[in-house]
């Protein structure tokens, strides 16, 4: 939670060509251009239709020099938002050879339910940061 800066609802996104296919385009939040990835495409899920739920977190992630960078990620929704403290946060549990668990935190129960903590350092590696704001620069 500490790298997320906020949560918005979906603002028009003008594409950027020759871009990889996760990287949906650019946004315009009060003044700042921001990339903006989409987690369905990066995750290898199927592409789905905006609805009323769907926004986009922005948050903040460390490019591989160091400099902080601002990056929308389209989400389908958010739940809610939730104090974890580290001790309450468990280990990814060992899924088998066959599943990645490179995005995965650890897990965490709030509410009775189980939830995963999704890496974003993982998610957004300071090397694709580098290529996205080089894809934008171009």
């Amino acid at each position: 939670m500490l790298k997320v800066r906020e949560i918005i609802s979906m603002l028009p996104i003008t594409q950027v060509p020759q871009v990889s296919a996760y990287m949906k385009g650019v946004i315009n939040l009060r003044g700042k251009v921001i990339p903006v990835v989409d987690l369905r495409i990066k995750f290898s899920l199927p592409e789905a239709e905006a609805t009323a739920s769907t926004c986009i977190v922005v948050v903040l992630v460390r490019g591989s020099r160091g400099q902080i960078k601002l990056i929308g990620i389209i989400v389908d929704a958010v739940e809610e938002v939730a104090n974890i403290a580290q001790a309450d946060i468990e280990p990814t549990p060992d899924f088998g050879g066959s599943i990645s668990v490179q995005y995965i935190l650890g897990m965490a129960e709030i509410k009775g339910t189980v939830k995963s903590l999704l890496d974003i350092d993982q998610i957004i590696a300071a090397d694709t940061v580098e290529h996205i704001t080089a894809d934008i620069a171009a």
